[in-house]
């Protein structure tokens, strides 16, 4: 259960909380080029010290992790992506690693989520911390990366429970829950901010850039949807419009700010938002709506 203090530090006091990340570093002569053709980020226009979001896509332009990538270095870039998937992201660039200088490892580092109002009033970590673009777009703060960064003072430390919450409000995917290698991107909701579409060529560009000339058009596209009783839904329950099956939740939360569970759901292009919806799973159902994201401004 989300405590209440915890979801107010989230946005509107100092609230920290560690993210389950998995750390990766390139460096080399070759590193930025490299990445540049694998990733759909401008790497080369990442300043150092910058950040962004990134997809690593396939081929065919599905998804093989959601990463952010932080410019360490001249030739030296640090990648982080969801806990479990830093392996899978380390396999794929060292599949299309031929003939580049350019070293790939894992790092032992740590991820702290820093949000809420009061966050912009910090000071900058010490050295060997960076400080890099949130996860949760529209929600004040950032994250700090490095071997071992430290609780702001002042910063309230939250659970996972509150933190899941304000992802799902924020309307941000998860890699194993909203995203995996069956995902088109622009379905997803995260192409504006992974992809630069200037930059010229990257594995899995034609997919991303067919898709986008033509409106974005996908057979189902990530949605908020919020719930019309205290009933916690399961991950899995089935959204129903209209007395058809649209959907099917893909992560679930309990929000503060909207005093109802939350959750997130593929659901069918044509259904119009936000539309009222039945929420059915294996003992127990309820009705709810199906909203834009993100679901608290």
């Amino acid at each position: 259960m989300v405590a209440t203090d915890e979801a107010i530090a989230l946005r509107r006091g100092i609230a920290a909380h560690e993210l389950a990340r998995d750390v990766l570093r390139a460096w080399g002569p070759d590193a930025v080029s490299f990445l540049q053709g694998q990733l759909s980020q401008d790497v080369a226009a990442v300043t150092v010290g910058g950040s962004a979001f990134s997809l690593v896509l396939q081929p065919q332009g599905k998804v093989d992790a959601l990463v952010r990538l932080t410019r360490v270095g001249d030739d030296e870039v640090v990648l982080d992506t969801d806990a479990g998937w830093g392996h899978a992201v380390l396999e794929r660039l060292e599949r299309f690693k031929l003939r580049v200088r350019c070293d790939l490892e894992a790092l032992a580092w740590r991820c702290l989520a820093v949000r809420g109002a009061g966050a912009a009033e910090l000071p900058d970590p010490p050295p060997g911390t960076w400080r890099v673009l949130a996860e949760t777009p529209g929600v004040p703060g950032f994250d700090l990366l490095g071997p071992d960064p430290a609780v702001p003072p002042g910063a309230l430390v939250v659970g996972p429970d509150a933190y899941e919450a304000l992802r799902i409000e924020a309307g941000v995917p998860r890699m194993g829950a909203e995203l995996d290698a069956s995902t088109i991107p622009a379905a997803a909701g995260v192409v504006e901010r992974t992809v630069s579409f200037t930059k010229g060529c990257f594995t899995g560009q034609e997919l991303v850039a067919r898709i986008d000339a033509r409106g974005g058009n996908v057979p189902r596209r990530l949605r908020g949807v919020v719930v019309a009783t205290n009933v916690l839904p399961p991950v899995g329950a089935t959204v129903e419009v209209g007395g058809r099956e649209v959907g099917a939740l893909t992560s679930v939360g309990e929000s503060i700010e909207r005093r109802a569970p939350v959750a997130l759901a593929y659901v069918r292009r044509d259904v119009e938002v936000p539309s009222e919806a039945r929420l059915c799973w294996d003992g127990g159902e309820s009705t709810g709506r199906v909203e834009a994201l993100p679901l608290v401004p």
